[in-house]
């Protein structure tokens, strides 16, 4: 028997998949905190703290294709709207208490990404002991790219990332800089919850963080990755 519901559910939400017809259906999105050295002192912390982890719901992405420009509205309630760039790994498979090479072999392939940020708010939760919910989840808090399958990537733990805010550089590392790798991310966060086919890790954002404004141009670059253009309207 057909389910019924009282009002129509939420479509799945799912991102394109380069140089393939069928989308990629998201689950869940996870992000890693302060994960490149730089941006960890940056934002006042230094040393290689055991990884921590909070989430976005899955309809915060907007998907923006390759060679395309995206949009996302300033947001509500915020004065301080921050870019981060972040590589994004996509899970084809999952599991718990992974290994680091069991981990490395649930990934399906990587996008390039950005966490944006009402650092205001999430600085005030901070100083209360509250959760970052209202800094990081809001709607539109997460432009992502196209996927790329990891067999198209060779190489991209060395790869560079960067972004230019109107045509200047603010941030610009390398992805070998992240401070726990990406199966190790991907294996300790396994330890907390139980991973699946679907999930997205945003696996942190260098140095070089910084405030955008209505009108901005953000151009998110990893190497072997389709550019992320993203506007703020």
């Amino acid at each position: 028997m057909k389910t019924q519901f009282i009002f129509e559910p939420s479509a799945q939400i799912s991102l394109p998949i380069m140089g393939q017809t069928a989308q990629y259906p998201v689950r869940r999105v996870y992000c890693v905190g302060r994960n490149y050295a730089e941006h960890a002192k940056e934002m006042g912390f230094t040393g290689r703290e055991d990884p921590f982890f909070f989430s976005k719901p899955a309809d915060a992405l907007v998907s923006v294709a390759a060679d395309q420009w995206g949009e996302i509205p300033y947001p509500s309630q915020t004065s301080n709207f921050h870019f981060e760039m972040e590589l994004v790994v996509a899970l084809g498979s999952g599991g718990k208490d992974l290994t680091v090479e069991q981990a490395e072999k649930c990934i399906y392939g990587y996008a390039t990404g950005l966490d944006m940020t009402r650092r205001d708010l999430q600085s005030e939760c901070k100083k209360q002991g509250r959760p970052w919910e209202v800094g990081k989840a809001f709607d539109h808090s997460a432009p992502i790219g196209p996927i790329y399958p990891i067999a198209d990537v060779p190489g991209i733990e060395k790869a560079a990332i960067s972004l230019e805010v109107n045509g200047q550089v603010k941030q610009n590392s390398q992805i070998s800089s992240l401070i726990w790798s990406i199966p190790e991310s991907i294996a300790f966060l396994s330890g907390l919850f139980e991973l699946k086919a679907g999930d997205l890790i945003f696996t942190g954002t260098p140095e070089g963080v910084g405030a955008v404004v209505r009108g901005d141009a953000m151009v998110g670059r990893i190497t072997g990755l389709a550019a992320l253009q993203v506007k703020v309207v």
